[in-house]
C-alpha cells in the first residue's frame, strides 16, 4: 500500500495578502493585486502591469502572522542573518516557507530533519538579480560579491531553506515553466508515497523577472493589458471575450505535504488530501496549449486518485487569460467531463494575483484547498462576457459551495501538462 499524502500546513505572501489570512480574505471579496509597475526602467519596456509584492521582509511577515506561536527564540536572528542579502526571490520562499512550517505546528511538534525533504518549483529564479548587477560588473567586474557564485544557483534555495529549517532528507529543484508548482507538488507527493521521506517541503518559488524577460513576453504576444492600461485591475480576464492574454504576478507559496500516517501521529490538522496527479507532455517545444495534452492530464490524474469525473465539483483552471489557452483548457475540460460540465465549479485565481509563473501551482492549490475547507468559490471578478456559456462559473461574487473533490491544472510552455486531484478531509 502507497502511503497516503496530506496537506499539513500551507504559507504565501503574493500582491494581495502576505500571509494566508489575508490572502483568504482577498479572495472572499474578490481583491485584485494587479496594478501599475512601480519602477521605472531604462529603456523604457512595453509592460506596464503587473502584480507586485512590495514588502517581502521576514520583519512583515512576523507582523502579519503574530498570532503563531512557537516560533523557537534565536529562529528570527538566524533567518535574518540568511535573507539579508539573499535575492528578492529567496527572501519570499523563506517567508512562506516559516509560515507553512508554523501552521504544521513542526516548531513545536517536529520530525527527524533525514525524514523531512525539501522542493523548490521553478527554475532560472535570479533572473531580476543578476541583470540588476550587470551594469555595476561591466565598471568594476573585480567588486563582484563572491556570493553571486552562489546565489545565481537555482539550488541556493534548497540550501538555504535547508540550513534555516534543518532539512536533512531529499532536496532538489523543479523547472517547468508555468507548471513547476504542480510538478513540485506532484514530487513531492512521489516522494512521500514511496517512503523516502514522512513530509516534505513544497516551494512555488516567485518568478522575479528582469525587463529582459517582461518585454520578451511581451514580444511573443503572451502578455496582455493593452486595452485595460489605465484599469489594470480589470487587465486579467481568464475566459471573457476580451481577455489579451496573462499579466505577470509575483507570488511565494509553501505547501508541507505530509504522509497520514505522520500527520496522525503528531496529531495534526489535515487540511486536504493529495489523492492523485499527472504530468504529461505534448512533444512540443513551443508556446502553444495542446488539447490532447490537457485531456490526457487531467484523465490520468483522475484514474490515479480511483475518482470518477462525476464525483469532481470544482476545477481551479490554469486560467492564464491568454485567448488560445482559455479556449483549449475549456474545450479539453468539455472532453473529460462531457456534459457534466454546467454542474462543475470553474475560476481562476490568476484573476486575483495575475500569472505567478513558477509558484502559480502550489499558490493555486493553497486557493483550492482554502475554497474547499470554507465552503466557498471566489469570484471572476473580470468576467463580463464568457467565452463559452455552458460552464459553471463563478460570478463577480463569492459562491456558497461544497466541495470534496477539485482539480487543480497547471500547464506550461514546452508541452508540459499538469493536473492535481485534491480531496477535502471531514
Amino acid at each position: 500500500m502507497k502511503e497516503r499524502v496530506v496537506v499539513s500546513g500551507m504559507g504565501a505572501i503574493s500582491s494581495i495578502g502576505k500571509n494566508i489570512n489575508e490572502f483568504t480574505d482577498s479572495l472572499k471579496v474578490g481583491r485584485s493585486g494587479i496594478g501599475r509597475i512601480r519602477n521605472s526602467f531604462d529603456p523604457p519596456i512595453s509592460v506596464s502591469i503587473a502584480a507586485e509584492i512590495h514588502d517581502i521582509s521576514f520583519d512583515s511577515y512576523l507582523e502579519g502572522c503574530a498570532e503563531y506561536s512557537g516560533i523557537p527564540p534565536g529562529f528570527t536572528n538566524e533567518v535574518r542573518q540568511c535573507a539579508r542579502r539573499a535575492p528578492f526571490a529567496v527572501q519570499g520562499s523563506i517567508s512562506a516557507a516559516t509560515e507553512a512550517w508554523s501552521r504544521a505546528e513542526l516548531f513545536k511538534n517536529s520530525l527527524a530533519p533525514d525524514r523531512v525533504g525539501i522542493i523548490i518549483a521553478g527554475n532560472n529564479l535570479t533572473e531580476h538579480y543578476q541583470y540588476g548587477l550587470y551594469e555595476k560588473f561591466k565598471q568594476t567586474p573585480e567588486y563582484l560579491s563572491p556570493t553571486y557564485a552562489l546565489h545565481y544557483l537555482d539550488t541556493d534555495q534548497v540550501g538555504t531553506i535547508s540550513e534555516i529549517f534543518k532539512i536533512r532528507g531529499e532536496g532538489f529543484t523543479v523547472g517547468g515553466a508555468s507548471a513547476s508548482g504542480n510538478i513540485g507538488i506532484l514530487k513531492g507527493f512521489q516522494l512521500i508515497q514511496l517512503g523516502l521521506v514522512d513530509a516534505c517541503m513544497v516551494i512555488g518559488s516567485m518568478a522575479h523577472l528582469s525587463p529582459m524577460e517582461l518585454q520578451g513576453f511581451y514580444n511573443i504576444g503572451a502578455m496582455g493589458g493593452k486595452r485595460f492600461s489605465n484599469e489594470p485591475e480589470k487587465a486579467c480576464r481568464p475566459f471573457d471575450m476580451d481577455h489579451e492574454g496573462f499579466i505577470y504576478g509575483q507570488a511565494s507559496g509553501c505547501l508541507i505535504l505530509e504522509s497520514l500516517k505522520s500527520a496522525t501521529a503528531r496529531g495534526i490538522a489535515k487540511l486536504a488530501e493529495i489523492s492523485g496527479g499527472a504530468l504529461v507532455l505534448d512533444g512540443n517545444r513551443l508556446s502553444d496549449p495542446n488539447e490532447a495534452g490537457e485531456i490526457r492530464a487531467m484523465e490520468i490524474a483522475l484514474s490515479q486518485a480511483q475518482i470518477n469525473a462525476i464525483d469532481v465539483s470544482y476545477i481551479n483552471t490554469h486560467g492564464t487569460s491568454s485567448p488560445k489557452g482559455d479556449e483549449t483548457e475549456l474545450k479539453a475540460i468539455r472532453k473529460v467531463f462531457k456534459r457534466k460540465t454546467s454542474d462543475i465549479w470553474i475560476n481562476a485565481t490568476k484573476g486575483f494575483t495575475g500569472h505567478c509563473l513558477y509558484s502559480a501551482g502550489v499558490i493555486e492549490a493553497i486557493a483550492t484547498i482554502i475554497q474547499m475547507n470554507e465552503g466557498f468559490v471566489h469570484p471572476n471578478i473580470n468576467l463580463d462576457n464568457p467565452i463559452e456559456y455552458d460552464f459553471k462559473f463563478c460570478g463577480k461574487e463569492l459562491s456558497q459551495a461544497d466541495i470534496q473533490i477539485a482539480l487543480s491544472n497547471s500547464f506550461g510552455f514546452g508541452g508540459i501538462n499538469t493536473s492535481l486531484v485534491l480531496q477535502r478531509i471531514e
